[in-house]
């Protein structure tokens, strides 16, 4: 059985999946990128949590991230803006993965251009995502 943590992770994998970027989880760079752009999901670390007592609940802030990655010799600009801001709205269209999570919230980019030898060159960034839940066991968290 999974563990809360796990679960919540491999449902927002599952959420980004509807936009038209190839999404995987925790990959190494492809040598190719699509016109779409490319979204690599990183599991990032849960942090250390607060604590309650009664009941005892581990309360996590957990930082994912989600590399952003666009490669274009034309419009590239435009095309990293649309894959971000459709990054947001599904994130924004459901905050707690169906209930599994008691609240997602990316925080903004930061962009650089990569250039790249004999070829188009690469917009990117690393986007923070904070994933707040709770669990009765850090172990399972």
């Amino acid at each position: 059985m999974p563990t809360p943590r796990e679960t919540i992770l491999v449902a927002l994998h599952a959420q980004l999946q509807v936009l038209d970027a190839v999404v995987l989880r925790n990959a190494v760079l492809p040598e190719r990128i699509g016109r779409e752009g490319l979204l690599i999901l990183r599991d990032g670390a849960p942090g250390e949590p607060e604590v309650t007592l009664s009941p005892l609940r581990y309360h996590y802030r957990h930082r994912a991230e989600i590399e952003a990655i666009v490669q274009a010799a034309e419009g590239r600009d435009a095309a990293f803006d649309w894959l971000v801001a459709s990054l947001g709205a599904v994130i924004a269209a459901d905050r707690t993965l169906g209930g599994l999570c008691d609240w997602i919230e990316a925080e903004a980019p930061q962009p650089v251009d990569l250039p790249i030898e004999g070829a188009a060159s690469l917009k990117a960034a690393v986007i923070p995502v904070m994933l707040h839940y709770s669990t009765a066991d850090p172990l399972a968290g």
